[in-house]
């Protein structure tokens, strides 16, 4: 069974909004992305884009060891995580989100 990559990449209206978003993906104990991990994601990490003009974009990528894996972590663990992230940066707050699940290849 092939690992499953799911990618959430913010466009953020601001500078300022940019920090907040990152310190919340990655920083405190559990971190947004520590959380992921925990509802079954076997790592997860967080990229910002550079060197590009226009809006500062932040991408989360997990990976799940297999769709059995991903797929019980939406059904379980995203909805609780992701009314968070919507209520701190959600389409309020200027901030557009991607997703994007890919499989691996065998």
């Amino acid at each position: 069974m092939p690992p499953v990559v799911y990618s959430v990449c913010a466009t953020l209206p601001g500078e300022e909004l940019a920090r907040a978003y990152i310190a919340w993906l990655t920083a405190g104990h559990p971190s947004h992305v520590d959380q992921v991990v925990a509802g079954g994601a076997s790592e997860g990490t967080a990229w910002r884009e550079v060197g590009v003009d226009g809006p500062p974009r932040v991408m989360a990528r997990y990976v799940f060891p297999s769709r059995e894996a991903f797929d019980r972590y939406v059904r379980d663990v995203a909805p609780v995580l992701r009314a968070e992230g919507m209520a701190k940066f959600g389409s309020q707050t200027g901030v557009f989100m991607e997703r994007s699940v890919s499989e691996g290849i065998e």
